[in-house]
């Protein structure tokens, strides 16, 4: 999918994809076809390892420069929503591509990050200012992790909750799933940092004092979003520490709890059994014999009770 974007008159307005020759365009790759990726690396003479390898999900967030192009990946955050899938909170590579006249995003699904801008969600940006909206677009991805981070946490409060007398492992595993997400989070934040780091280094981004502050910003949200992925991991690693052990300790009390019963009504077993035996035993001549042996097994069996809530065997 191709779509161009441009602010005209300070108005953001999508344009036809027969306009890719415009100056300061934003174009908007998602799962591009061959032939998409053909036309715009014909184009804007790029190389098509920049379109081509944002879309791999294994690749790793990086800064390139080539032949005056500038190919940045990062990682950003992604929401599948989809009860079904095995891991909802992941991250994608996120291409962005800047040219003399224009900037080209490419991603393989369309993330809330770059949807805050499409749908203009995002104040004061331009896609005539192309080395601040890559800023402002680093900005919203330290952003967006954040608010992922806050849905994490209320999620794994709500699953504490059904936790709490549960004897199964289905509340453990999702816990175990936003674990997962939290892990791909550090990783993907502090690969961020280092291209952020870099970027910080090239002189075209810091040409400009509020260019340099929206950086430096940028940078403290990634870093606050770095210690709250460590401070959510480690509470979680305890929460399903915590959690394994009560489910352990629910499974042990009724196991205690089924044995104690079933040594209590072993004992009004064993007497029927004995005067099941054909010998001649005590009281089998008696006709209260049967409401002798049933009184002195209910006494066995309260005795037993007795004995076994002293010693709080129950």
């Amino acid at each position: 999918m191709i779509k161009v974007f441009k602010t005209t008159d300070g108005k953001f307005i999508e344009k036809d994809q027969y306009d890719l020759l415009e100056e300061n365009i934003w174009v908007y790759l998602v799962s591009p076809s061959q032939e998409e990726i053909e036309l715009i690396t014909t184009t804007f003479d790029i190389p098509k390892d920049f379109i081509e390898d944002p879309l791999d999900e294994n690749e790793s967030p990086r800064m390139e420069l080539e032949d005056g192009k500038r190919l940045i990946i990062i990682q950003t955050p992604y929401f599948e929503d989809d009860e079904e899938a095995a891991i909802q909170f992941i991250t994608l590579p996120l291409g962005i591509i800047l040219t003399e006249k224009c900037i080209i995003t490419v991603s393989s699904k369309d993330d809330d990050v770059l949807q805050n801008f499409v749908k203009e969600r995002v104040k004061n940006f331009s896609t005539a200012k192309r080395n601040r909206l890559i800023l402002q677009i680093l900005s919203r991805t330290a952003t967006v992790y954040l608010n992922y981070l806050k849905r994490i946490n209320k999620m794994s409060n709500t699953i504490e909750d059904q936790l709490e007398d549960s004897m199964n492992n289905e509340r453990l595993m999702d816990l175990l799933d936003l674990q997962k997400s939290l892990v791909y989070f550090a990783t993907s934040l502090r690969s961020n940092e280092s291209v952020m780091e870099k970027l910080s280094r090239v002189s075209t981004f810091t040409k400009f004092e509020e260019d340099t502050d929206l950086l430096e910003d940028m940078i403290i949200d990634n870093k606050q979003a770095i210690e709250m992925t460590s401070i959510h991991t480690n509470i979680l690693r305890s929460t399903m520490e915590a959690f394994s052990s009560m489910i352990s300790n629910n499974l042990n009390k009724v196991m205690k709890f089924l044995t104690s019963v079933t040594i209590i009504l072993m004992l009004p077993t064993l007497v029927s059994s004995i005067y099941g035996m054909n010998v001649a035993l005590p009281f089998a001549r008696s006709t209260h014999a049967f409401v002798i042996l049933m009184v002195a097994s209910v006494l066995l069996a309260l005795v037993g009770v007795i004995i076994f809530i002293k010693r709080k065997w129950f």
